[in-house]
């Protein structure tokens, strides 16, 4: 399952969602396009999305590149540096492709993320 993250006016990303927590990025996957306005923590990019899902496999870890979901926030979120998550969250994927976009994003900025066609 392949999803394309634009970010509005400033580019998009290419990320595949992965087996770690299968339910969660299925039923994220099924919902697409989903869109929101950014919110920045440390080196993390996230926001909202009108999905309650509960905790599947929560890691407290996160790698650079992890796409996740974040239960208690209802937070779509990517992990474009080093920094760690507030508290567990379910990784359900890696951007593959222009994870760079990420270091440009200001808060407010629109972010829509949809299928790869």
């Amino acid at each position: 399952m392949m999803i394309k993250i634009e970010v509005e006016g400033k580019g998009h990303a290419i990320g595949k969602l992965d087996d770690r927590n299968p339910k969660t990025a299925q039923i994220i996957y099924d919902n697409l396009p989903l869109e929101g306005r950014a919110l920045i923590w440390l080196e993390e990019v996230y926001f909202d999305i009108p999905l309650t899902i509960e905790y599947e496999n929560p890691s407290k870890k996160a790698t650079i590149g992890d796409i996740s979901y974040w239960p208690p926030g209802y937070a779509f979120c990517i992990f474009f540096g080093s920094s760690q998550p507030y508290s567990e969250v379910n990784h359900i994927g890696k951007i593959i492709e222009n994870l760079e976009i990420f270091q440009e994003v200001e808060e407010g900025d629109r972010i829509i993320i949809d299928r790869v066609e």
